[in-house]
């Protein structure tokens, strides 16, 4: 069995469709609950949204899905994704992961 990355779009239409087979759990009620109210974007797109982000130098798999999910709308806020990973994002990786998102959010 191999490890992936699962966006949030993703969590919330494996719930919808484990729902409709059976009753969920608490905490799985709790996660989809928490994955409609915050993911914006369509499987589809978000799937898409996170093979543009790996073309941007130093974004990871992982990193990649995190943006997907959290879609943040200003330089400070990608730089915080990626404090944790100690890596150095140039203004232009800034703005280029900038530009890929707001083509899914606008």
């Amino acid at each position: 069995m191999s490890e992936r990355y699962v966006p949030l779009a993703e969590v919330k239409e494996l719930l919808i469709e484990e729902s409709k087979k059976r009753e969920l759990l608490t905490s799985q009620k709790s996660a989809l609950e928490h994955a409609q109210k915050v993911s914006c974007l369509s499987l589809d797109d978000t799937k898409k949204l996170i093979e543009e982000l790996k073309g941007v130098k130093n974004v990871s798999d992982a990193l990649a899905v995190k943006l997907a999910d959290i879609l943040p709308k200003y330089p400070a806020d990608v730089r915080a994704v990626f404090h944790k990973e100690r890596i150095e994002l140039t203004a232009q990786d800034v703005q280029d992961i900038l530009g890929i998102i707001a083509k899914y959010i606008n």
